[in-house]
């Protein structure tokens, strides 16, 4: 399941392939469960709201919250030489325990609330064969 597709930039980009990687985190009282993805987000695309498509792997990350453990699983489609780098951003990312926000314009950053969490482990995982057609969509970009 590999593509070769063009950037919008105009410029080639390897042939991408489908990923996986699970994290466990535990989670603040009182967080938002869905910061942590957004953090994954940002770490990859710069930012957690972003046009289309993803720069470095388009991606997708499942949350399982049990009673505040959130069992993370994120599929990702990106070139195989950078798939390293894919999972170092993030874990890089979900490692510092928060979402980076920054504040509105005047207001002190303290208003501004933070999710917490505390990265348990993290590691690479199959692409399940539940998840081929989406791994098959996101390698489409």
């Amino acid at each position: 399941m590999t593509v070769r597709t063009g950037r919008p930039d105009g410029t080639i980009r390897g042939v991408r392939r489908p990923f996986a990687h699970e994290f466990v985190l535990v989670l603040a009282p009182g967080g938002d469960e869905r910061a942590p993805g957004a953090a994954i987000t940002a770490a990859l695309c710069g930012h957690w709201d972003h046009p289309p498509p993803c720069p470095l792997a388009s991606h997708h990350t499942a949350i399982a919250n049990e009673h505040g453990t959130l069992r993370l699983r994120t599929l990702f489609a990106t070139e195989p030489d950078r798939a390293d780098e894919v999972r170092a951003r993030m874990t890089t990312a979900l490692a510092a325990g928060h979402l980076p926000v920054a504040h509105p314009p005047g207001e002190p950053a303290a208003a501004t609330p933070r999710t917490r969490w505390r990265l348990v482990t993290g590691r690479p995982s199959e692409v399940r064969p539940d998840e081929a057609e989406h791994a098959r969509r996101l390698v489409a970009g």
